[in-house]
């Protein structure tokens, strides 16, 4: 056999395990998709049963009972802990305001369109705007009183599900996961999702100490803004496969 028969011998079964690679890393893909897709659903129909115990009145004991436990005994008005516990606690909840996430939003959709990721822009506005809008809907569409306890921060919607828990885990969930896709080490990108879920979370908590949401108000933001934020990043990632969004690429985000 001549050297150049074995070079192409050789560069045939190069291609084929590339082929096999490629294939092996595009069912990884789909099979990633159809998961996200599963957990979307999941994650909606939570948001669906609880909205159900809501408006039967179901949570009404654990909902009291959650705000009653975070205020002074025997005074209602009072958030529990020292004057400057409550002062984070109304800095922290700013986070989750909607000119806040404005600002982010704002900011985040300008960096992608100055690194030429204009259709990644494109779809984090319209995943911010559309997760306003369904919140908005779903707000007026069931209607819930907020707590009729006093508090200092002004409200000027219905109470299911919470805006700022909403919205808060929409956008820090797409920022988190745009930060640490980028991000090639396996720490980074895990401490780039915790401080996302930590901003998260603790907008959401800020919303029930200063008495402007019950618990299952919050919880429902946190589902639904979580469905809508995966299936957002889906499709992202469906588009940028057939090669719609950044250029096609082979290998699955992290």
């Amino acid at each position: 056999m001549t050297s150049s028969s074995r070079r192409a011998i050789a560069s045939r079964g190069t291609s084929a395990a590339e082929d096999t690679s490629r294939w092996a890393r595009l069912g990884r893909l789909d099979f990633g998709l159809i998961g996200a897709l599963f957990l979307v659903f999941v994650l909606a129909a939570g948001f669906g049963l609880l909205a159900e115990e809501v408006m039967e009145g179901d949570t009404a004991r654990f909902d009291l009972a959650t705000i009653t436990a975070m205020r002074t005994p025997g005074d209602l008005a009072d958030p529990l802990g020292p004057p400057w516990v409550e002062e984070m606690g109304r800095d922290v909840t700013a986070l989750g305001s909607y000119s806040f996430l404005g600002f982010v939003l704002v900011a985040a959709v300008i960096y992608l369109v100055l690194i030429r990721k204009r259709g990644l822009a494109w779809l984090m506005a319209a995943c911010v705007l559309g997760g306003m809008a369904l919140s908005t809907l779903l707000k007026y569409g069931i209607d819930r009183p907020r707590p009729d306890f006093p508090h200092t921060a002004r409200v000027f919607t219905p109470g299911f599900p919470s805006g700022h828990a909403t919205l808060s885990t929409i956008v820090f969930l797409t920022l988190g996961a745009l930060l640490a896709r980028a991000e090639p080490d396996p720490r980074i990108k895990t401490f780039l999702v915790g401080v996302a879920v930590f901003l998260t979370v603790m907008v959401g908590l800020s919303r029930m100490y200063l008495g402007v949401h019950y618990p299952s108000d919050v919880i429902a933001g946190w589902c639904i803004g979580s469905a809508w934020a995966l299936l957002c990043w889906t499709v992202a990632l469906w588009l940028q496969r057939r090669g719609q969004v950044e250029g096609r690429v082979e290998n699955p985000p992290p």
